[in-house]
This record gives C-alpha cells, sequence and structure tokens, in this order.
C-alpha cells in the first residue's frame, strides 16, 4: 500500500449534532467512525467567577462531593463501576465551568451515562462526608500554596481582577471552605446544576440518535431553573506587587497586560502573537532570554480568555540577581513586537507551529468532546478545521504590530515578583516599552 493510500484527508467534514431538550439542556455529538472510544462530558455553563464571595470554592467543593455517592451508589462502587469497564472518570472546575467527564469503549456507553447521570442527578451530600471532604480540600490548599508556580498565578490574577469573583481562588480560601455546610450545598447545587445551566457534549464512535435518548431517558424531567448568576465584566487594577516568601530559592515573576475576551474577532492575531512571544522552544522570549542570556530555566508566556475579558501573561523562575534583567529582557520584546513588522519567515513558523498543535489537539475523543461544548458555550456554533486554519493564515505581520501596540502599555502592565527578595524593588517608571 503507498503511503498516500494510508493518508486522511486533513479537512474532512466534522460529523457533529446538536439538539436542545425541552427543558433547555443542549446535547452535542460528534461521530468519529474510525474509533473504538467515546469520550461524554456534562458541562455547567458557570464556574468559580460566578459565586458570591462568601461562597467562593463552592463549585469545585460540589464537583468533590457528588464523586462521594448517590441514592443508589457509594463512593467505592461509583469506583469499581467505572474500573470494571476500564474507563476513566474525572472531573474539574475552571473559572467558568464545571465538567463532568468519562472516557469509555464505545460498547459501554449505556453503562457510562447511567453512572454519570447518577452522579449529576442523585448525590446525596451527607453532613459527615462534607466534614471530611472540607478537610481533603484545605489540605489541597496548602498544598497549592506551597507550589511557587501556582502561588505567583494566584497572586497575579488577585490582584490584577481586584475585588471580582474572576480573581478569586478557584479552590477557595481556608475561611470559606470551613464555613460551607449541606444546606448552602445543597442551595448551590439545585442553583447551578439545571437543565438549562448545562451541555452534554461526546465526541468518538457513538450513534447521535441513540445517544440522545439516553440521555433523555435520564435527564428530560429534570426542571429548568431561572439562570442570572453571570456576574459583570470585572475592572482591571495594573498593579506592582513584591511578595517575600523566604523559604523560596528562585524568584517568580509574573507580567500580564488586559487582552481579549474568547469571542474577540481578533482573537487569532492574538493567538499569532502570543506563539511568537513565549509559545514555544522557538518563541522570543526563550530563545532570548534562556537560550541566549542564560537568565531563566522557565520562561513562557501565556494567554487567558474568559467570556468578557483576557489577560496575556508573562512567567519566569530567575535568581534574585537576574530579576532586573529578566524583567528588561521582557520589556524590549514588547518593544520590538511593537515596532513590527516581524519577518515573513517567523511569522510562518508561528502559524505552522498553531495549526499543527490544533490539528494534533483534534485528535483524541477527549479533546474533541471538550472543543465542542467550549464552542457551543462560547460560539453556539461550531467551526470547521479550514475555517480555523484560514482565520490564522490570514493573520498580518502588520496586524500583530498594531496588537502589540494596543496591549502593551507601560501603564496598563501588571507585575508580580515572589521570593526571598531581599529588598528587591520594581517601580512603574521601570516598565517603559
Amino acid at each position: 500500500m503507498s503511503a498516500t493510500a494510508l493518508k486522511r484527508p486533513v479537512n474532512e467534514p466534522r460529523n457533529i449534532r446538536r439538539e436542545v431538550l425541552p427543558n433547555g439542556l443542549t446535547v452535542i455529538s460528534e461521530e468519529m467512525a474510525h474509533i473504538r472510544s467515546i469520550s461524554i462530558g456534562i458541562w455547567m455553563k458557570s464556574g468559580s467567577r460566578d459565586e458570591v464571595a462568601e461562597r467562593n470554592g463552592i463549585s469545585h467543593f460540589v464537583e468533590h462531593m457528588v464523586f462521594k455517592g448517590t441514592t443508589s451508589r457509594s463512593a467505592k462502587q461509583i469506583a469499581r463501576e467505572v474500573d470494571s469497564i476500564g474507563g476513566n472518570i474525572d472531573a474539574f472546575t475552571g473559572k467558568e465551568t464545571i465538567c463532568f467527564n468519562i472516557k469509555v469503549l464505545d460498547e459501554h456507553v449505556p453503562v457510562a451515562i447511567d453512572i454519570l447521570s447518577d452522579l449529576i442527578l442523585n448525590p446525596v451530600f451527607h453532613a459527615k462526608d462534607i466534614v471530611r471532604e472540607k478537610g481533603v480540600i484545605l489540605e489541597e490548599i496548602k498544598m497549592d500554596e506551597d507550589n511557587p508556580d501556582y502561588l505567583i498565578h494566584e497572586i497575579f490574577t488577585q490582584s490584577f481582577w481586584k475585588d471580582h469573583a474572576l480573581g478569586k481562588p478557584i479552590l477557595g480560601t481556608k475561611e470559606t471552605v470551613r464555613s460551607f455546610e449541606q444546606d448552602n450545598v445543597l442551595d448551590f447545587y439545585r442553583q447551578r446544576f439545571a437543565p438549562n445551566n448545562m451541555i452534554i457534549s461526546a465526541a468518538g464512535n457513538l450513534n447521535h440518535r441513540k445517544f440522545v435518548d439516553l440521555i433523555k431517558a435520564r435527564f428530560a424531567e429534570l426542571a429548568r431553573v431561572p439562570n442570572g448568576f453571570h456576574q459583570p465584566a470585572p475592572a482591571i487594577t495594573p498593579r506592582v506587587i513584591t511578595r517575600n516568601k523566604k523559604s523560596l530559592e528562585q524568584v517568580q515573576l509574573c507580567m500580564g497586560v488586559p487582552s481579549h475576551p474568547i469571542s474577540h474577532e481578533k482573537r487569532y492575531v492574538s493567538y499569532v502573537l502570543n506563539t511568537v512571544l513565549g509559545g514555544g522552544m522557538s518563541s522570543r522570549l526563550f530563545q532570548k532570554i534562556r537560550e541566549e542570556q542564560g537568565l531563566a530555566y522557565s520562561i513562557y508566556s501565556d494567554l487567558n480568555p474568559y467570556r468578557d475579558t483576557g489577560c496575556l501573561t508573562v512567567c519566569a523562575g530567575t535568581s534574585l540577581e537576574s530579576t532586573p534583567k529578566v524583567v528588561d529582557s521582557v520589556l524590549a520584546e514588547f518593544r520590538e513586537l511593537k515596532a513590527g513588522p516581524m519577518p515573513a519567515e517567523e511569522l510562518r513558523r508561528a502559524k505552522d507551529q498553531l495549526k499543527g498543535s490544533l490539528m494534533l489537539g483534534l485528535e483524541s475523543s477527549t479533546s474533541r468532546m471538550s472543543n465542542l461544548a467550549r464552542q457551543e458555550m462560547y460560539f453556539q456554533r461550531f467551526f470547521s478545521l479550514d475555517e480555523t486554519i484560514d482565520q490564522i493564515e490570514a493573520v498580518t505581520a502588520e496586524e500583530i504590530a498594531e496588537m502589540s501596540n494596543e496591549l502593551f502599555q507601560p501603564e496598563k502592565i501588571a507585575v508580580t515578583v515572589l521570593g526571598n527578595l531581599d529588598g528587591l524593588k520594581l517601580s512603574r517608571e521601570s516598565l517603559v516599552c
């Protein structure tokens, strides 16, 4: 057989189908006939940013609690049933979503849906389990506070979106977690685990009609509730913060600027800009700061877009002596991007890197299942690979320079420095770019 005969067409049409049940529950599936697995996710369209301040962390807490037992299964039975079909079950809480997902062989779909729907529809929230789980999450908070990579992001985020739920930790604080009781856990569950706040997405070797019928059999009677918990967009406070922590060997540095929301028309310009700046080993930050100057082991940039705001950050771990040089070097890269336009060869490489990671990201049923839910959540439509590649290809060097000038303004730059700082000072005046 020739090599070309083995190739599948890159842009073959995706077999995506969508249905909204009368109670507002959205069901989406994508058939992938060439694999034997199926990934199913139940997504809530609200996350930690939609919590009131005194209940910070309750989304994550409830995500944990549904695994502690239902009206028909104990926590141990849930684990054993999933293991008995060779499945993987998981969950996570984000700023704008809570997700429960399972991956199984196609022949086990009915069992998988039975288990997953039982978790979502019939959790018991026993008072003794709530007390025990508070202890578990308090240990998780301590563990994260001991992790400088996590801590620098948390301090930066809390300052950047000061006094807004988007800036508060997903896990909550020790004080808020200790305050959770059975009644407020149940109140939160009844409000959020409602069909009009839910997307069920699946990708893999499935039949859409049969899949929808299985979902309807369990969720059709679930009553919708008023959904008014989306908060207004946060104000941004770009402050310069130094936080002393003597136990750290390295200085952690996070520099960030406001960027565009997830559905912004210029989002592909942001993606390419981030890739060029610090999105990989050939990026400017990695090459200049790590490879040429040897100032850091870890240095990268990251784009965090949300439904109504966003942030582009640069993060590095370095020595106390090198911290001012790293800050100056990052600012130099901001200046160079603003001066633009970048060389055609560099732009080509960034576009190819983005397209490659995008295609690789669509190879598994889990990533496609996530992709479906997120596109429904933020766009209410689905983008073909062709469409996305065309958008990436359309980005010009002039647009990247234009966006760099929009984003990288000295008065908008927020900086957080964490470590054994020994009197290190950093002023706004030093952030010229």
